[in-house]
């Protein structure tokens, strides 16, 4: 008979999910599945409120990339408002925004990843962890918590806390950089910036000793979407959204305000968390990557210095041919981590970085607006339709993660099916599988914000353990 192997929950991501994979008589894998088994209401719940207190509300979501969702929600008030907030609100906007980069990046290549890459995957799952890591290398994870450290007081110094600011308003933010506090940033960007060359070096090592794994593990075609300036760089805080094929050849460069056009959501019974693809491939031709591989593959160039020199490298690495491999996130999300130092570099030496004109005040102009960012895991959108207060009638979130969702069910399958040939599974086995999810970085608690008629299954079970009861609504 046949046989399910089931993975749950999924460790070391942000957020609840389980995997089963489904097995033949001979013990091969016929299919498996990546399930999102949590939801939220945050798309419905808003309905409401005013449109100007959603930088507060959504950025409730996560607790790991809360200024994500703050700017962007603050990005869709300003289109409500009908202003662009003044240049020195929207450069200390992107200076959080390089701050929310360093510390989620930092966090989860050492953290969340590290333990994988650095340990083993066949490491003693009660070792396979930061403390694990700690006692392996106590520098290399110092290294790691200054890095994070550096990004969470970029958020404070401007937010007044390190989770869920203060800051973004629609039409700017709430206050000025004091001198002081940017001095105090710019003197530790030299030291940032060798000690994420270091993460850097250990990751190049490592796949330098597993070239065969980086280049077969998860690798799979797809489209890939970014954000970039006017000459194809990588953007992070605005831009047109790029969108490139399997071979790196342009679909479309778009305006990602008029996301709905060109994006569709595609739904499965097995999962709460909806399929994104472009429109005018279909279903699943249509199925493209976002986040740190997904910015690489579709941007031309990195606009710092130390990093482009490592997208050359990274490009160089298949002789310029789009990079496939899930794995390469992880040196994907280094290279980010390093152009987000240097950029934030760029921003504090910019005169109007100190400037007290940060914010335009007006009544609402529009009855709806987008907010668009690329959030440490991708392309984010905010959709906010109000009535002629500035009340939210209907919100439309498309999370980083969601826009993955297809890679990361693809990826687990193509691992599983890589490693699970009828001889009895190793938990090791089991833990790549896990890797290939990881390797996106999943927020779910961002992803999973839809309400509705949810099947749910009640079972009682007597005090021996035996099932008594099973009520189900489907």
């Amino acid at each position: 008979m046949a046989n399910t192997i089931t993975i749950e929950p999924v460790t070391r991501i942000e957020g609840h999910a389980k995997v089963t994979i489904h097995l033949d008589d001979a013990g091969n894998v016929e299919q498996a599945r990546f399930h999102v088994n949590e939801f939220r209401g945050f798309e419905k719940f808003c309905e409401g409120r005013m449109f100007y207190e959603m930088p507060l509300i959504t950025e409730r979501i996560c607790g790991i990339c809360p200024v994500s969702h703050h700017l962007a929600s603050a990005k869709a008030g300003d289109e409500i408002l009908g202003v662009e907030p003044p240049r020195p609100a929207r450069l200390l906007r992107e200076l959080m925004h390089m701050g929310q980069t360093i510390q989620s990046h930092s966090m989860h290549f050492f953290e969340l990843a590290g333990p994988d890459l650095i340990l083993g995957f066949d490491a003693d799952p009660s070792i396979r962890n930061v403390v694990g890591l700690y006692q392996a290398d106590p520098k290399l994870t110092v290294k790691a918590i200054t890095l994070r450290k550096f990004g969470q007081e970029i958020i404070a110094k401007l937010g007044e806390r390190r989770v869920h600011p203060n800051f973004a308003v629609p039409g700017g933010v709430t206050k000025a950089l004091a001198a002081a506090d940017r001095d105090a940033m710019l003197s530790q960007v030299e030291l940032m910036i060798a000690l994420a060359q270091d993460g850097i070096a250990v990751m190049k090592a490592w796949m330098e000793k597993h070239a065969e794994e980086m280049e077969t593990f998860a690798a799979f075609p797809t489209g890939y979407l970014s954000m970039v300036t006017d000459d194809n760089a990588v953007a992070l805080y605005d831009g047109a959204l790029r969108m490139v094929d399997a071979q790196r050849h342009l679909i479309e460069c778009f305006d990602g305000r008029q996301y709905l056009e060109r994006i569709a959501e595609h739904v499965e019974n097995w999962s709460y968390l909806k399929f994104p693809y472009y429109r005018k491939l279909g279903w699943p031709g249509g199925a493209y990557r976002v986040g740190p591989l997904g910015r690489l593959n579709a941007a031309e160039r990195m606009s710092t210095p130390l990093a482009q020199k490592e997208f050359d490298l990274f490009h160089g690495l298949r002789k310029g041919k789009v990079v496939e491999g899930s794995l390469y996130y992880h040196y994907a999300r280094l290279i980010e981590n390093l152009y987000a130092i240097e950029r934030a570099r760029q921003l504090l030496e910019d005169p109007d970085i100190l400037s007290t004109e940060i914010r335009t005040n007006a009544w609402p102009a529009r009855r709806e607006g987008v907010g668009v960012i690329e959030a440490p895991r991708g392309t984010l959108w905010h959709h906010y339709w109000v009535d002629e207060t500035g009340r939210l009638e209907k919100v439309n979130l498309i999370v980083a993660t969601g826009n993955n969702n297809y890679a990361m069910s693809r990826a687990v399958e193509e691992v599983a099916k890589m490693y699970i040939h009828g001889e009895p599974v190793k938990e090791g086995i089991l833990n790549r599988i896990e890797a290939a999810i990881r390797a996106y970085d999943p927020c779910l608690s961002c992803s999973t914000h839809a309400i509705g008629q949810m099947p749910m299954v009640v079972e009682v079970f007597n005090a021996r353990g035996n099932l008594q009861q099973m009520i189900s609504r489907s």
